[in-house]
């Protein structure tokens, strides 16, 4: 994922060289947690569940090998380029041991932040609410809540 601009000043210099030794060194272009390979379009089922060509296999979320004993209609396979990323694993930028690092797929980098990205979320409306609350003229807020806006 891209960093933010305001956060750039969190990361080390020597980020980009210390993401690829993560992402090619140690994980060998493969996500840690699912396996997927890295800048490959990969088929899957939207819940996880995926087509790893180079083991001609399915493979679940967490990348073992499955028997899929139903049959799948080809309009539920979906594809997606997959590109990894280097997650901080505390979500702290500053600490960047080898042990606080993995090389996470869109997917599992999406579902291992989830709880950051409410939080986010959360504070943003909180922020927008108190500025509104400090800067917004009373009697338009109260015509706002009437609805008469």
């Amino acid at each position: 994922m891209p960093i933010r601009p305001e956060n750039r000043w969190l990361y080390p210099i020597d980020w980009p060289q210390l993401s690829d030794a993560i992402r090619f060194g140690r994980a060998g272009s493969r996500c840690e947690r699912c396996g997927r390979p890295h800048r490959v379009h990969v088929a899957h089922l939207g819940d996880g569940r995926w087509w790893d060509a180079d083991a001609r296999r399915w493979r679940c979320g967490r990348g073992r090998r499955i028997a899929m004993g139903e049959r799948i209609a080809l309009a539920r396979v979906r594809t997606t380029y997959v590109v990894l990323a280097c997650a901080h694993l505390d979500h702290d930028p500053g600490n960047n041991a080898a042990a606080n690092l993995a090389a996470l797929c869109q997917r599992c980098h999406m579902l291992h932040d989830a709880a950051e990205h409410r939080w986010q979320r959360w504070w943003n409306v909180f922020s927008r609410r108190a500025l509104r609350d400090l800067f917004e003229d009373p009697r338009f807020a109260r015509r706002r809540l009437a609805g008469r806006d």
